[in-house]
């Protein structure tokens, strides 16, 4: 029963769905340090664009202050600052499309993260499901643990000191299954077959003999479907 016991606990389904649930997280979240990295480099890329063009505007500005203003009288200078004036309006116009383009890239980047986010949160809400679920099931093989730790003292109190010994040495030696029933002529511990001649010589001994699988050497329990 103890063997049992610990066999489910340590193979609960839960255990794999938490160790897959955990790396598509781990996964997930490394999309998510990227993106957002991502969205931090466009977030500065926009305001160093958006600062470059303002600085143009704000040149165009004064230099229309200065052409309107009619403070320049010689035909060369105004035909100089004429003639920045168009090279300022091409500047901004190239800085305006490069200030679109980062915007555009940026809007895409926050909606990968917002999505990437977004399954993050359900896969963590699925892992927490998940832990709970196995947590109350471990919760639950532990009583029983204690149970049958208990109902096992008081049993082995009613058994022979050297029985209890073999059996104790059979469990360690697999994995905590000492003894297994007889049934239809099979070990139920090592799930082999056992010959005639063995079978027989076990169907000659005493009642209250132990007996021991040849095979295995568990102690094996009589049934009324042992084939003796």
């Amino acid at each position: 029963m103890l063997a049992q016991l610990q066999h489910r606990k340590l193979n609960l389904a839960e255990h794999a769905a938490i160790t897959e649930l955990e790396a598509q997280v781990k996964e997930l979240d490394g999309k998510r340090i990227e993106l957002d990295t991502e969205v931090s480099d466009l977030n500065r890329e926009q305001k160093k664009a958006d600062a470059e063009v303002e600085l143009v505007r704000t040149r165009r500005t004064r230099d229309e202050e200065r052409l309107n203003s009619g403070a320049i009288s010689n035909p060369k200078d105004l035909e100089s600052l004429q003639h920045e004036l168009v090279a300022l309006e091409r500047r901004i116009g190239t800085l305006e499309d490069a200030e679109l383009e980062v915007m555009e890239k940026l809007e895409d980047a926050q909606s990968r993260l917002g999505a990437v986010e977004a399954d993050l949160h359900s896969l963590k809400a699925d892992l927490r499901e998940q832990v709970t679920t196995r947590d109350a099931s471990v919760t639950v093989i532990d009583e029983q643990v204690k149970g049958a730790q208990v109902e096992r003292a008081s049993s082995a109190e009613r058994i022979p000191q050297d029985l209890l010994a073999v059996y104790d040495k059979v469990r360690a030696q697999y994995g905590g299954l000492g003894a297994a029933a007889l049934r239809a002529r099979r070990c139920e511990g090592c799930r082999l077959e056992i010959n005639g001649a063995d079978l027989r010589e076990l169907g000659s001994a005493p009642e209250d003999e132990v007996l021991r699988c040849p095979e295995c050497s568990r102690i094996l329990v009589r049934t009324p479907e042992s084939g003796l």
